[in-house]
């Protein structure tokens, strides 16, 4: 073959591939039933006792590192809320996040506190005492370090260590090859623990990102009709880069 040939057949194949990418379906919308629980299960169930009306408890501040699952926690609550026809006030907190809310509360869900300026902790600070005067609200709020670790004013801080505090713990390796094989399974597809073992060494290890990788190298198997394999994965990933 001449070399232009085969320079043309290269840069046809790495196309191919990154539309493969691109013809992906969005992950599905975060919902408590697709969130994988891992070592959080206790938090799971409380959560999802919630929009149920079988939790007494009315402030949780739920806290891990980054790519924990806190955020998709709460978005599948917003979720759940909805799905029953509940009012849920979902606030993704930036430096001037205005907490006005008018009218009856029934759910507030507050992510990244710690993004929080002087005079948006203020606010939160008069909605949490608000919620607590009403006496019948959930306020659930997200951070990346427990309570006391805050370095928000005082008085706030105070009040989000007096509810229900939860970490939310990040899966394990084995957790997410499980989830992973569990995925692939769905599909009618075999993942072998190699290939697994090679996604979270060389790909984003977050589970979203690892579980569209799997749709993605099926979606090239079939195509390419070869068996999944790490050079095959390997193939991929240097594509799409």
């Amino acid at each position: 073959m001449c070399a232009p040939c085969a320079i043309n057949l290269w840069a046809h194949s790495v196309s191919f591939v990154k539309q493969l990418l691109l013809d992906i379906a969005p992950p599905p919308l975060p919902t408590l039933a697709n969130f994988v629980p891992g070592r959080n299960a206790e938090l799971l169930q409380t959560l999802e006792n919630i929009p149920l009306g079988r939790e007494k408890e009315r402030f949780f501040y739920l806290w891990g590192n980054e790519g924990c699952g806190k955020s998709r926690l709460l978005q599948g609550l917003a979720g759940a809320y909805e799905h029953h026809r509940v009012s849920v006030n979902y606030f993704a907190c930036a430096e001037d996040t205005r907490f006005e809310i008018d009218g009856e509360i029934d759910c507030v869900l507050v992510d990244d506190v710690d993004r929080l300026g002087p005079e948006a902790q203020v606010g939160l600070f008069n909605l949490y005492n608000r919620i607590r005067d009403e006496g019948h609200a959930f306020l659930l709020v997200t951070g990346p370090v427990a309570p006391a670790q805050l370095k928000l004013r005082d008085d706030l801080v105070t009040r989000l260590g007096w509810g229900l505090v939860y970490q939310v713990h990040e899966l394990t390796d084995e957790e997410k090859i499980k989830a992973m094989k569990s995925h692939a399974a769905s599909r009618g597809l075999d993942l072998p623990q190699e290939v697994g073992d090679y996604l979270l060494r060389h790909g984003r290890r977050d589970l979203p990102t690892l579980i569209a990788t799997v749709d993605a190298l099926d979606n090239y198997a079939l195509a390419s009709r070869r068996k999944i394999t790490v050079p095959l994965v390997r193939e991929l990933l240097q594509a799409a880069s």
